[in-house]
């Protein structure tokens, strides 16, 4: 009889089981075999944020699901107050064992939950049913009228103790800064007797604050992560929150120490190669100091091109080095990475156009030595002297004090006269046109010229000024007078001086100059009696 009850009793089961659960409590009970190729999950059931046990999963039932569902069980069956924990108990049909809790079931263990466990199937029920049992008891004491009456009297008094403890970390805090701010100049005379008289006292001050402050932030947020965390495990509905509380504030320090670890032979390589390239780009630079400096010199290599090849030399190799330390920057083989990469690549290739061949054509004309600061040049109609001399323009100021800034791609493709390259070693040449009637005998005219020419200071006198014949016009002869001076930025004031004298010398041959057009001889030459030189408001030197 007994043995055919048992029977009886197996079937009822099994046909409450079938009737009243859907198919997620079925597999609950025991989720279908796995393929041996495949790797089975575990999880664990948790009640209140403390765990209980783990189960397994399988290919087509996740273990998290199964968990899940195992844990709404249990909490649903602590709700119900009028479920007394001692209904719990196993029932064993066939393979598997059932744990139950009145007419309601729980969980199913089976054979395999019993190997993945390294136990027996039953002996592993009645150790789930234990843990349950035990769990429930706890749910319902945790919220009860007088458990939770003593977990707000903990909250009030942990909150009035962080209070109280963070008023005297700021108190504490002040004072300290306060003292800081104190002892700096104590602090500095002390620092300057061990010869670190480079540190002034306000940056000792400004590097102990920070400290100070660096500290005290610290301080406060695990204060406050401490009593956080106490204050979440007083209450069952925050209870699994604060339990995680600080292993979420761990983790991605846990996770960014780990990563700095990782990467310690590639930081390491990192910093090798930045101590190589500064002692590189040092060394550089003072070999360029020497050769502007006309310290060191090199055949066929001006002073002038020391820095701007300093800067070329410096791009290559800081593109070197990036190009080198690409593979071994943290991160680098990440898509974001790459994403980002590629959008820079992008911006910097469409907006780059111009300023590439304004690089491009400011090296050029350095190295093609055009001209220099300080040299007096005309490009198109502005003439001024060389300010600055950049990789992308060219700045110019006017003889009228105006600065005028030149894009280099425009000078690469202009006409530039450059009127001090030649004037030191050669001397430069100025000139200008008189027009002078046929009647006057070219040989004074000539000589006119000449001694209007020894009448202007400034110029030289060796090589001596010359006159040209340029043409023959229809009513006059053109002459071109041609002085040599050797200042190319005194050039307007010698050809002011130049103009007045060979007026005056005109004026005092009674020969009229017809420039710049001659119509008819007029009854009267055109020139200028010297007792009228100097003609109201004029006043004789």
């Amino acid at each position: 009889m007994n043995k055919a009850f048992q029977v009886a009793l197996s079937l009822v089961v099994w046909l409450l089981i079938a009737t009243t659960q859907p198919f997620s409590s079925m597999a609950a009970i025991d989720p279908p075999p796995a393929p041996a190729d495949v790797e089975i999950a575990a999880a664990p059931v948790t009640v209140d944020g403390q765990i209980l046990f783990t189960v397994r999963g399988a290919w087509t039932y996740p273990a998290d699901l199964r968990a899940n569902i195992i844990r709404e069980r249990i909490e649903t069956a602590a709700a119900d107050d009028a479920l007394a924990t001692a209904s719990l108990h196993v029932v064993t049909t066939g393979p598997y064992a059932a744990i139950m809790a009145g007419d309601r079931i729980l969980m199913g263990v089976s054979e395999d939950d019993a190997q993945f466990a390294g136990s027996t199937r039953d002996r592993l029920a009645n150790a789930h049913a234990e843990k349950m049992r035990a769990a429930i008891e706890s749910y319902r004491q945790a919220r009860s009228s007088e458990t939770m009456a003593k977990n707000f009297g903990r909250a009030a008094a942990a909150t009035l103790v962080f209070g109280l403890v963070l008023l005297l970390l700021v108190r504490l805090w002040r004072y300290v800064d306060m003292r800081i701010g104190e002892r700096t100049e104590r602090l500095s005379r002390s620092f300057e007797e061990r010869s670190l008289r480079e540190m002034r006292a306000d940056r000792i001050g400004g590097y102990l604050r920070l400290g100070w402050r660096l500290l005290g932030t610290v301080c406060f947020l695990a204060l406050l992560a401490t009593f956080a965390g106490y204050l979440l495990e007083q209450f069952p509905a925050t209870r699994p929150l604060g339990i995680r509380f600080f292993s979420l504030l761990m983790e991605p320090l846990r996770t960014m120490g780990r990563a700095f670890v990782a990467e310690i032979p590639a930081l390491l390589f990192l910093a090798v190669l930045f101590l190589l390239v500064r002692f590189a780009l040092k060394g550089l630079r003072l070999l360029s100091e020497a050769v502007a400096q006309r310290t060191v010199t090199f055949m066929g290599f001006e002073p002038e091109w020391a820095r701007p090849t300093y800067n070329l030399a410096r791009l290559v190799i800081i593109f070197f080095a990036l190009v080198v330390s690409y593979p071994y920057i943290p991160g680098s083989d990440s898509d974001a990475f790459k994403g980002i990469s590629i959008f820079f690549g992008v911006m910097l290739s469409l907006g780059s156009s111009s300023a590439v061949s304004n690089m491009i054509a400011g090296y050029m004309i350095l190295y093609r030595r055009a001209f220099k600061v300080g040299d007096r040049i005309k490009i198109g109609s502005t003439t001024g002297d060389v300010m600055e001399m950049h990789v992308q323009v060219t700045r110019l100021r006017t003889l009228k004090n105006e600065e005028v800034i030149f894009p280099n791609s425009q000078l690469l493709n202009a006409e530039v006269v450059n009127y001090s390259s030649l004037a030191a070693r050669d001397g430069l040449i100025l000139y200008t046109t008189v027009g002078i009637g046929y009647e006057v005998p070219w040989r004074q005219v000539e000589a006119m010229l000449l001694e209007a020419a020894g009448r202007t200071g400034g110029l030289l006198q060796n090589p001596p000024p010359f006159v040209l014949q340029k043409n023959l016009a229809d009513f006059a002869v053109n002459y071109e007078l041609n002085v040599y001076c050797v200042d190319a930025k005194a050039m307007s004031r010698l050809y002011s001086q130049l103009h007045r004298n060979i007026q005056d010398v005109f004026n005092e041959y009674g020969v009229q100059i017809m420039t710049p057009s001659y119509m008819a001889d007029p009854e009267i030459p055109k020139i200028v009696p010297r007792d009228q030189w100097y003609a109201s408001p004029a006043a004789a030197p």
